[in-house]
């Protein structure tokens, strides 16, 4: 029997204790792993008027003093880093050596953003450069945008919300969280040791439950932007609810990776096989299709398969685990009938295509039709499917067709290629001889389309966090009078 963790709510500088609270049951130990303080309307209420009163004090926080919190807080994830990744394990299923990775990322976001922190400043704008301006000088600097509603997904649930809050309290806000209903212990863990860092209760607090209470923050006054990481469909309800407030939205992707005739087809197999596999697929940006022109497609498709039968899947909490298991039972029926119908459409099935609860065997598709969902959708799951090409630029179309546009791979050593194909894909990123699922924290993330709006890493978020105000003095200058 596993300990079951605790996630209090913290609402007002205060864990709340008292009221009920619901089950996380772990989706491979297949037990209760945590319980969650449920959210109640007067949380809320309380929550929103209690933010708007610490923004002026997180506000007059110095902003090395922000950066020192935030540069222990990541220290102590370092030294945290296996309680967080086996939080990671039994809420999520996620095996120990994706979480350890996880925890690796959140202290280097943390540090990113502590380092953005300290180069929070303004400018001193050419106002003398047109003949009004003349005499006069004008100044700008970024000051705190207000309240910060941040909305996690389960996926990455400790390193999406680093991201969020460091961020938001780099720029000198106060943040109200709602984690995931799936992993409520591990987000109100990384809370926990901000706090302990240093971070004052005024910058942040944490609000469980699903998306009645995202709605209600959401639609807030009180609330001066939204940063929130998810579902398209999720997605634009967060849009509609927020209405004329700031929005962040950083939402799915169906990953094209483009494997060319040059492209050393054994390398790239081994990396769409790691990389289309880790979390179960359960990525925004995890290799979902890959293009491999016509000449080497059946030595990839080959390759990828052996790569993808030798990966180890099970136990979550087995440090030797590649794949552990999907979010629950459902997701993973999902992602088995949409194998099925591929099938049904004509697509050899490689391996896979099965499940033992909420353990979707890695699987690979093989030519399925270009309007099955396994192509069209975003499957978010232990799939992969794998797909001949014969010109360059009419897959750049194809890949093009899908209306997600969050980021892709391109194996080539072709110029000429990258240029085209960073030019012409409609994503926010393009990853060259690397799959689409690789990511550096402090580069700016995010997508076009229905893949989302904003920016995400610490300098990006900062912009999107601050707003620009501006001095003028008139009658002082030091530009010169004439």
């Amino acid at each position: 029997m596993n300990t079951i963790h605790e996630a209090r709510c913290l609402v007002a500088g205060e864990w709340l204790t008292e009221g009920a609270y619901s089950d996380r049951i772990g989706p491979y130990v297949r037990e209760p792993v945590s319980r969650a303080r449920t959210t109640q309307p007067g949380d809320i209420d309380a929550a929103l008027a209690y933010a708007r009163r610490a923004t002026r004090f997180v506000a007059r926080l110095a902003p090395a003093t922000r950066a020192d919190i935030l540069e222990r807080a990541a220290a102590s994830v370092c030294e945290q880093g296996e309680r967080l990744a086996r939080l990671l394990a039994l809420e999520l299923g996620k095996p120990l050596k994706d979480g350890r990775g996880e925890v690796l990322r959140v202290a280097d976001t943390l540090s990113v953003a502590a380092a953005e922190a300290r180069m929070i400043g303004g400018e001193v704008l050419p106002v003398a450069g047109w003949g009004r301006g003349i005499g006069n000088t004008a100044i700008t600097q970024r000051a705190p945008a207000g309240p910060v509603l941040a909305i996690t997904p389960f996926n990455a649930p400790a390193n999406l919300l680093a991201h969020k809050l460091a961020a938001s309290f780099a720029a000198g806000n106060t943040t109200i969280v709602k984690p995931p209903p799936q992993a409520p212990a591990v987000s109100t863990a990384l809370v926990e040791i901000l706090l302990a860092a240093g971070m004052p209760v005024e910058a942040v607090q944490v609000l469980h439950g699903g998306g009645d209470v995202g709605a209600r923050l959401c639609a807030a006054p009180q609330i001066a932007v939204v940063s929130f990481t998810g579902g398209v469909t999720a997605g634009h309800a967060v849009a509609h609810a927020a209405g004329p407030k700031r929005v962040m939205l950083e939402l799915g992707g169906n990953a094209a990776t483009i494997v060319c005739e040059d492209a050393d087809i054994g390398q790239a197999a081994l990396v769409c096989a790691r990389t289309g596999f880790s979390n179960s697929g359960q990525s925004c940006i995890s290799v979902q299709r890959v293009y491999v022109h016509r000449t080497r497609f059946e030595a990839f498709a080959e390759s990828l398969t052996a790569e993808v039968k030798a990966l180890v899947v099970g136990d979550p909490l087995d440090p030797g685990t590649d794949v552990g298991c999907m979010v629950d039972d459902d997701a993973a029926e999902r992602v088995v009938s949409w194998t099925a119908e591929a099938a049904g459409q004509g697509a050899r099935v490689a391996t896979g295509g099965t499940r033992e609860g909420a353990v979707m065997a890695p699987t690979v598709v093989l030519a399925p039709p270009a309007e099955a969902r396994v192509v069209r959708e975003e499957v978010f799951g232990a799939l992969v499917a794998v797909l001949p090409y014969d010109d360059f630029d009419d897959v750049l179309a194809e890949c093009n067709r899908s209306a997600y546009g969050l980021q892709a791979g391109l194996f080539t050593h072709d110029v000429r290629r990258i240029v085209t194909a960073w030019r012409e894909l409609e994503v926010g990123g393009l990853v060259v001889n690397g799959s689409s699922n690789f990511r550096l924290d402090h580069v700016p993330f995010g997508g076009v389309k229905d893949s989302g709006m904003g920016r995400e890493s610490p300098r990006w978020m900062i912009e999107d966090f601050t707003v620009t105000k501006t001095l003028m003095l008139k009658g002082l200058t030091i530009w010169g009078d004439e």
